[in-house]
Formats: structure tokens, C-alpha cells, sequence
């Protein structure tokens, strides 16, 4: 039986990189990141939710949530926004761009090959190279990670608004900070392939500061991941992420898991925040509805493949969670031409 639940979760609710760009700011400098959702059909067309991340290659910066206090960047830090607020960086804390400017970037005609440079001094942002560095300049790596919201993703439901990894605790040899340098590299060489190397290590990046913010969490935290990483609830969530389509029932997960149905019962609900089963319905619902988007799967191998014995008992199951029959479901999903899901 696999263990890695996380992994399991970031397959089905398809992970994946996006565009990037990097910023050279010559101080005082600002750019201002609009709310994800206004800008994934400019970003990630037929995304369910972005994250935009952003790590700081040379000198230091100031990050925040629109209206709440910054928090400083300092050299090989990283940043998340997994909830996609809007968001500022900047050279000082309090700046804002002038009105109107916030998507200036997002709106300028896409390049022929990722990533491109921002050079951002006052309030003129270009499309530039990279011109170096300086004492009063940073370099900031920014990127896109997309997944899917819906059905259900007990992931993203369990992430903070921010997310900070400061360089420190990655130590001065992590693939990270390379990483980061790699993505100014790639931009000036435009080496065959360098787009999509860059979106796999971005994916990876995201793997490591969820694995490094799992382990900040205080003992007594609850939530997903704090979930994940207790013993017995992790015993108990890998079990029904491997193997969905089981006829769990709280009896024989608790005999599988090694406790009782009352411990079980209590400890999956304090970190949770639902009885076990419960969260089986709702995540069976997140699975099938990737094999509906990703295959030409019949509707009843759907529902068999995760844990329904009839189509109708499946599909009324799925409607109620999701609000779509789940052939309305699939069709929402397919290419404008009609043609078959894209693959995973």
C-alpha cells in the first residue's frame, strides 16, 4: 500500500506549472498581482485555481496580502499566495501601483518561450532582458501553479493565505536556490525544452515547501496536513486514498487502521473536521470527476471504479456533491472542437 497520500492528492487534483516571469526592480519599485480568479483566463485558461509563488534570487523585498502587513523577503526566500489573493511586491513596504497598472503585465501579448523578464522602475513595466544587478536592486522569480478546486480538494482547503519558506531553513546547497537561478538562466539561454523543465521543477518547488511547512506545524495543530502526518489518521487517509473504490465502512477502516471505531471516529474528526467516511464520499467525487475530465471512460466504469455498484446511485451521488449530472460534468470539460479529454 502506497503511503504517500500527498502525492495522491496532487496527481488527482492535477497539479501542474505554469508561464513564469521574473522581476529586476531598481528601487522604489511595485507590482501589484490582481485576485487569481480575475486573471487564470489570461494565465491558465480552464484552470480551477492558481498560485502564484514568487523567490527572491538576489537582494530583498517586501510581500503582502492587499491590506495586510507585509512580510519581508530576504535573499532565496519564497513566497506563496495559495488561496490567490491579491497581492503587492516591492521594494518597501505600504507601496501601490497606480490605478489600473495591477494587470498591465498579464494583459501584454504571451512570448514565444517562457520565462521573460519584468524590468519594473516607478510605475513603467516593459518586457525586458535581464540587465544585472545592483546595490539598490532585486530579483524576484515569479510563477504559476494550477490544480483543481472542485470538486474537492482537502489540500487547498488546508494551506494559509501565505505561505513563507524563508532560504534559511532550505540551507545554502538546496536544489530550491538553484532553481531560482535556473529560471534567469533559462530566460536569457532559450535552450530547447527550457519552458517545460521549468514547469516540472516548479511543481516540485511547491512539493517542497508544503514538505518544509508541514514540518514548521506546532504539535497541536489540526487541519489536513497536520491529519496526514499523524500517525493513526495518516494510516487511515492513506488506506482510503489508495484504495477509493473499497466498501469502506468505519468498521473495517478502523480494523485496517490498527484502532477502534470510537478512536478512529474522534481523531479523524478533530484533525479532519469530518467523520471518515464522510470525507470518502467527498473525495471519491474529486476522483471521478478527474476520470471523467481525463478519459472516454462509460459512466458506470466511472461509478464502479469508485466504489458505486449502479451508474444511477452514482450519478445521483455526484450531482448532489457537485451540482451537474456527471456527463454535463464531462462534456463542460472537453475541448471547444468536441474532441476527447486531454490526457492527464
Amino acid at each position: 500500500m502506497s503511503q504517500d497520500t500527498l502525492s495522491d492528492v496532487l496527481r488527482v487534483v492535477r497539479l501542474r506549472g505554469a508561464v513564469f516571469y521574473y522581476i529586476d526592480g531598481s528601487s522604489p519599485w511595485v507590482a501589484e498581482a490582481p485576485p487569481a480568479a480575475e486573471i487564470i483566463p489570461l494565465i491558465m485558461p480552464g484552470t480551477g485555481h492558481m498560485i502564484e509563488f514568487h523567490g527572491v534570487i538576489q537582494g530583498s523585498c517586501w510581500a503582502a496580502i492587499v491590506g495586510e502587513p507585509p512580510i519581508r523577503l530576504e535573499e532565496s526566500d519564497v513566497v506563496l499566495f495559495p488561496q490567490g489573493d491579491a497581492h503587492v511586491m516591492s521594494s518597501a513596504p505600504g507601496l501601490r501601483p497606480p490605478p489600473g497598472d495591477s494587470q498591465a503585465v498579464y494583459h501584454e501579448p504571451r512570448p514565444p518561450q517562457m520565462p521573460y523578464a519584468l524590468s519594473i522602475g516607478g510605475a513603467e513595466i516593459t518586457t525586458a532582458r535581464l540587465d544585472g544587478g545592483g546595490r539598490d536592486r532585486a530579483t524576484i522569480v515569479c510563477g504559476f501553479l494550477g490544480l483543481d478546486a472542485r470538486p474537492f480538494n482537502p489540500l487547498l482547503a488546508a494551506l494559509p493565505r501565505v505561505l513563507h519558506v524563508p532560504g534559511a531553513t532550505l540551507g545554502p546547497d538546496s536544489w530550491v536556490a538553484s532553481f531560482l537561478r535556473a529560471a534567469v538562466a533559462e530566460s536569457n539561454k532559450r535552450r530547447p525544452g527550457g519552458e517545460a523543465v521549468l514547469e516540472r521543477m516548479s511543481e516540485m518547488l511547491f512539493v517542497e515547501v508544503l514538505r518544509r511547512y508541514v514540518d514548521s506545524l506546532p504539535a497541536d495543530q489540526t487541519g489536513w496536513l497536520a491529519g496526514m502526518r499523524d500517525p493513526s489518521v495518516g494510516r487511515a487517509l492513506a488506506l482510503l486514498h489508495e484504495r477509493p473504490e473499497a466498501p469502506w465502512t468505519l468498521e473495517r477502516l478502523a480494523e485496517e487502521a490498527a484502532m477502534s471505531r470510537s478512536t478512529l471516529h474522534e481523531r479523524f474528526v478533530r484533525f479532519i473536521g469530518q467523520p471518515p467516511m464522510q470525507y470518502l464520499a467527498q473525495w471519491r467525487m474529486q476522483v471521478a470527476a478527474r476520470y471523467l475530465s481525463d478519459s472516454n471512460a462509460k459512466i458506470i466504469e466511472v461509478a464502479l471504479g469508485v466504489g458505486y455498484e449502479s451508474e444511477a446511485a452514482f450519478s445521483r451521488a455526484f450531482k448532489r456533491a457537485v451540482g451537474v449530472a456527471p456527463g454535463a460534468w464531462r462534456a463542460g470539460r472537453r475541448p471547444p472542437d468536441g474532441g476527447s479529454p486531454a490526457p492527464a
